[in-house]
């Protein structure tokens, strides 16, 4: 079953300085293929949520539908920064904005896709500083980790972008270059006319579950150079896509019964591994995707033997690379 577009992020998040002048790009979000054929379309709530009991109608930002780049449609000035800021005295306020995804172009309103990220925004009741006056980190990377998601057996694409577009707009006096450093093999590539990071091919989570790379950035002023390195992750969502498996392949225990046992003696154990799943919890939800039962038409064998089922988080290591599963014992 085809589950559609997605999000390799469950939120982002970004600054905005009072006076920045409508049509400055704030943040660019993508978003990641289920097929082929599939083409994102992205689209703004005309709500910002201001705190759980306020939202407010949202005059200021903007999506680009089929680039999914966050723009400043007009610019905040002071007196919008004291009515989004509930009259607090607080040099910052923030705000909430959902960002939602389709196959198809939206129409007017349609607000409920299913599919949605949730953009934060910290408004900042001063002018955005001077490009001098930042540091190498502030230029390069924004204040949220370099963390993803990104489902296995889904078709390659690009999911992030380094470059910062507010910095990119407002710095053009400086250079600033990007490196992903990974090991040899990983199946991500960096861009560099775009700053684009893509998977490259299909991933699967039985073969690794998470990567860890670093990406590099380095700033130059004149002579003046400065690096930052800063971690860059990817965590492998499962599909359900393998078998559990039997150690050894052997799928039957012999049980000797003798006369005097005492109720909860253990006659047998049969194991079964799964590389697919993980416990998940309540533990009943895990119980109840494997029963064992025993299969018989003589009432006092039902009535005198039961089949327990325990089960704990195992790791496999395919390639050398830890992967979660479980391991569950009869």
């Amino acid at each position: 079953v085809a589950l559609g577009l997605y999000f390799p992020r469950r939120e982002y998040l970004e600054n905005v300085y009072i006076d920045e002048p409508a049509g400055m790009p704030l943040l660019r979000i993508h978003a990641l293929k289920d097929s082929r054929e599939e083409v994102a379309h992205f689209h703004l709530c005309q709500n910002l949520i201001i705190s759980r009991a306020r939202s407010h109608e949202n005059n200021w930002f903007q999506i680009r539908e089929e680039e999914g780049l966050l723009y400043l449609s007009k610019s905040l000035d002071r007196e919008d920064f004291n009515m989004l800021s509930v009259g607090s005295w607080m040099p910052l306020s923030k705000v909430m904005l959902y960002v939602f995804l389709s196959s198809h172009p939206f129409q007017e309103k349609e607000c409920d896709s299913a599919t949605r990220t949730t953009v934060f925004l910290s408004l900042i009741n001063a002018t955005a500083p001077a490009c001098s006056s930042l540091t190498a980190r502030q230029l390069c990377f924004t204040e949220m980790d370099l963390s993803f998601h990104i489902k296995e057996n889904k078709p390659p694409g690009i999911f992030h972008q380094l470059q910062l577009p507010s910095v990119h707009h407002l710095c053009q006096n400086l250079s600033i270059s990007y490196k992903l450093l990974a090991a040899e093999g990983v199946p991500f590539r960096y861009i560099e006319n775009t700053t684009g990071v893509e998977v490259t091919q299909h991933l699967d989570r039985e073969e690794r579950e998470r990567y860890e790379l670093i990406a590099k950035c380095t700033v130059r002023e004149g002579f003046r150079e400065m690096q930052v390195e800063v971690p860059f992750l990817v965590n492998v969502l499962d599909e359900d896509d393998s078998p559990p498996f039997l150690p050894n392949g052997t799928d039957t225990a012999d049980a000797v019964v003798e006369f005097n046992r005492k109720e909860g003696t253990v006659l047998s154990t049969l194991t079964v591994y799964d590389a697919d799943t993980t416990p998940i919890y309540p533990l009943e939800s895990s119980r109840k995707k494997y029963t064992g039962t025993i299969i018989t038409d003589d009432p006092w064998i039902s009535e005198t033997f039961r089949v327990e089922h325990i089960f704990d988080e195992i790791h496999f290591s395919p390639n050398g690379s830890q992967v979660r599963g479980t391991r569950h014992e009869y």
